[in-house]
């Protein structure tokens, strides 16, 4: 009679253990999900400034920035 306890203690412990792996697998997955999101949107938020930044350049800026030798052509 007591090994038959045992045993279903030992069963009962085995399926909390495994509901438990199961609901970490499970944040894993979601908290993997989130953190993908989350890199889009800083990727894209980094997007946005750069071509803001380049649309308020001033013209002495881009002159700057030109591979072009205006000195040539004067």
């Amino acid at each position: 009679m007591k090994k038959q306890k045992f045993a279903d203690k030992h069963q009962l412990k085995d399926d909390l253990q495994s509901d438990i792996k199961e609901k970490l697998m499970q944040m894993k997955s979601q908290l993997k999900e989130e953190d993908q999101e989350r890199q889009k949107r800083e990727k894209a938020e980094q997007i946005r400034k750069k071509k803001e930044i380049e649309k308020n350049k001033t013209f002495e800026e881009l002159l700057n920035e030109s591979p072009l030798d205006w000195h040539q052509y004067k």
